[in-house]
């Protein structure tokens, strides 16, 4: 799962300023990272927010209107993590794979990022405003997703059977011991603890994040690395990597969520 997550920064650095640990300047910079952000407009262009505007008067204006949590999806393909409709704004999301959703008075809406190209040199991002709904039965108003304690045992565990079948399956792959190194390595900086994420999160939030956001990386080297093999390795490793990248988004939702536990 190696990839930009600019809804993982809106929600962990949003929230940090929806709870009072940094001001909205900050937040934005952490943000945008010296990339132009900007909120698309509502999704009828009627109502109160007919136009896009830069991200910083975006999140002051939802404020108004009571944004009291954001909230990060990461779906995939049979997993919508984090999502519960409806049915367009799920698409865009597992499109994109991420999304936020923000709690307002009165409602919710879906936060999509897309890239922003104006003319020859502008690349920046857009997020595109859709209607979300609460799920349906849930008792806090959220979809189901894992509570941190889970997301880091099932870490753990989906880590520590990448890194056994790694080493098993790289008898005929230069790359398998690397890459099993690689993963013990990144478990032990774990148990050291890592600091990530925005002021406000607990601090094993923050030592999960970490280590997730770098196993992403990892993951994705690994499936570029399948040359010799054979059929029944790479099926074994194929199942490893899927479980391995199902946990690491698990581990992000549940460390950027956490903020909002009990």
């Amino acid at each position: 799962m190696s990839r930009n997550l600019p809804s993982a920064a809106l929600v962990a650095w949003g929230n940090a300023w929806l709870i009072g640990e940094t001001g909205l300047d900050e937040a934005v910079d952490a943000v945008e990272c010296g990339v132009p952000h900007v909120l698309g407009p509502s999704p009828d262009r009627t109502g109160s927010d007919p136009h896009e505007s830069p991200l910083r008067g975006g999140l002051a204006r939802l404020r108004s209107q009571g944004l009291t949590q954001l909230r990060l999806a990461l779906p995939a393909p049979g997993d919508p993590l984090g999502l519960s409709g409806p049915p367009s704004f799920n698409t865009a999301a597992l499109d994109a794979g991420q999304a936020v959703v923000a709690l307002l008075d009165g409602g919710r809406i879906g936060l999509v990022p897309v890239e922003d190209r104006r003319g020859s040199s502008y690349v920046g991002v857009r997020w595109e405003r859709h209607p979300a709904a609460p799920p349906a039965g849930a008792a806090d108003g959220w979809p189901d997703v894992p509570a941190l304690a889970e997301a880091d045992r099932g870490l753990s565990l989906a880590l520590r059977d990448a890194t056994s079948v790694l080493s098993e399956t790289g008898r005929g792959d230069q790359w398998g011991p690397e890459l099993a190194g690689a993963l013990g390595a990144l478990r032990a900086e774990h148990r050291q603890g890592d600091p990530g994420l925005a002021p406000g999160y607990p601090g094993r939030a923050h030592r999960l994040a970490a280590l997730a956001g770098r196993l992403g990386s990892v993951v994705a080297l690994a499936r570029d690395r399948q040359a010799g093999l054979t059929g029944r390795q790479t099926a074994e490793r194929t199942r490893a990597l899927a479980a391995l990248d199902q946990a690491i988004r698990r581990a992000l939702v549940a460390a950027h969520n956490s903020v909002w536990a009990g």
